[in-house]
């Protein structure tokens, strides 16, 4: 094996290993690492009857733990699917504790419905 060759797997390949620096701040100088902020996310799902435009707590699936319907001004996001499909900021309302679908028809009864909140 060349110097620059190692293992990878079964196999032996000649692309050298990936070499990761950072540019040169100086002596003493400190470097500036951001970290990501952290994201909360909260989850509210349901299933539609075919016939209510207002969802609550109460309205949550079992067996997904504890869900719940935040504010709007609690959240720096929100994304509502229904069927899977990511609807319009328009098309609802979120109070704490209760999404409103504004739309002109409601969802099919069994259509899944999944409200994303999150927090950064």
């Amino acid at each position: 094996m060349r110097h620059n060759d190692y293992e990878t797997g079964d196999r032996t390949s000649s692309i050298p290993r990936p070499f990761l620096s950072y540019p040169r701040t100086g002596q003493g100088q400190a470097r500036l690492f951001i970290t990501p902020l952290k994201a909360v996310t909260t989850e509210f799902y349901t299933v539609s009857d075919g016939r209510k435009r207002v969802y609550t707590e109460k309205d949550a699936m079992e067996g997904y733990g504890i869900q719940r319907i935040l504010s709007s001004d609690e959240v720096s996001y929100t994304n509502l699917f229904i069927n899977g499909i990511l609807q319009s900021r328009l098309s609802y309302t979120v109070e704490t504790g209760k999404l409103k679908l504004k739309t002109e028809d409601v969802p099919e009864k069994g259509t899944p419905i999944i409200l994303q909140m999150i927090t950064l």
